[in-house]
């Protein structure tokens, strides 16, 4: 997919610098970001989830069992 994105200038001079260093491109580098960007993004996602059970009275084994069991009545 090819997108529009307007980049303020500071940012595309540290982009330059970045790429020089590193001997790549700036696309290079903004897909390396975006991609960082995403994987945290989605992590952050997965850690919020944990601890939901801590309040509960039955952990997940015993709540799933008793579900279970209501399927066979």
């Amino acid at each position: 997919m090819r997108a529009i994105v307007d980049i303020p200038d500071e940012i595309v001079a540290s982009l330059d610098e970045v790429r020089e260093a590193r001997g790549c491109s700036r696309t290079a580098l903004i897909r390396e970001a975006l991609e960082c960007y995403t994987k945290g993004y989605c992590v952050e996602e997965m850690q919020a989830a944990y601890g939901l059970w801590k309040s509960r009275k039955k952990d997940g084994l015993c709540y799933q069992a008793d579900l279970r069991d209501e399927w066979g009545r």
